[in-house]
């Protein structure tokens, strides 16, 4: 019969696998198919979590430590707050420490708190710089 692997003793149901050998090769290769199953399982996850290093996904840098990324961003930003009473625009910095107010009508625009600061509800804002 066919040449026995040493892992293969005793397995009742081998899978002949021709793929990971070349053509030249004898054809007489056994595998376990449990084996042969987790073989194809751990290539399929290895190319499916491949990145490219050098040019990482935007949304992964993103999520990355601001000093783990790439290129060394911050996440602050500077950002134009429109009034919702007034409409007059305020520039407010996104980790803001202290309450910001409106320069005409005195509306609470923003309240500081751990991290960002959070916008009053009903104020729209943009990026500054973009």
């Amino acid at each position: 019969g066919p040449p026995i692997c040493p892992f293969l003793v005793g397995v009742r149901d081998p899978v002949r696998v021709a793929a990971p050998y070349p053509a030249s090769a004898p054809s007489n290769r056994l595998l376990n198919s449990a084996y042969a199953h987790s073989l194809l399982v751990v290539i399929i996850m290895v190319l499916s979590n491949d990145i490219d290093l050098l040019h990482p996904p935007a949304d992964l840098e993103k999520r990355k430590h601001k000093l783990k990324r790439l290129v060394q961003s911050p996440n602050s930003f500077f950002m134009d707050v429109k009034c919702q009473g007034c409409f007059n625009i305020t520039t407010v910095f996104s980790h803001s420490q202290t309450v910001v107010l409106c320069g005409s009508c005195s509306t609470v625009l923003c309240q500081p708190t751990g991290g960002r600061a959070r916008l009053t509800e009903g104020c729209s804002f943009r990026k500054k710089g973009d």
